[in-house]
């Protein structure tokens, strides 16, 4: 068992500095805190994405319409689907995606390249 205590964790420059806490062929666990006025512009994933705000809240957009989001929300989104994020005040989201990476992740199909231990 692992477990991280996602309020202590430090994530200094906002979301420049993302933290993976863990990484597998299922998937990816990632914390993003955002500084007051930070966004995720518009961007899109290979892989299904789960948001869970944890702290703070965010606006979501996607599709067409906004989400005004407090802590404690969750929001998935398909593979290539289009959104943004945003928080006027700051806040700390939890990213899964999964699987991970998902088919198409990599340009021109390539996969990074394995390691032995």
């Amino acid at each position: 068992m692992r477990r991280w205590n996602l309020q202590e964790i430090e994530t200094p420059g906002g979301s420049r500095s993302p933290v993976v806490l863990d990484s597998d062929d299922a998937a990816r666990a990632v914390l993003i805190g955002l500084d007051p006025g930070q966004e995720l512009g518009e961007h899109q994933v290979k892989e299904h994405a789960f948001v869970l705000v944890v702290d703070g809240s965010v606006r979501v957009e996607s599709g067409g319409e906004t989400f005004e989001a407090p802590p404690g929300t969750l929001f998935t989104f398909e593979p290539d689907e289009r959104r943004s994020v945003s928080s006027d005040d700051g806040a700390r989201l939890l990213l899964f995606f999964a699987p991970w990476p998902g088919a198409g992740h990599y340009r021109g199909g390539e996969q990074p390249a394995q390691t032995s231990a």
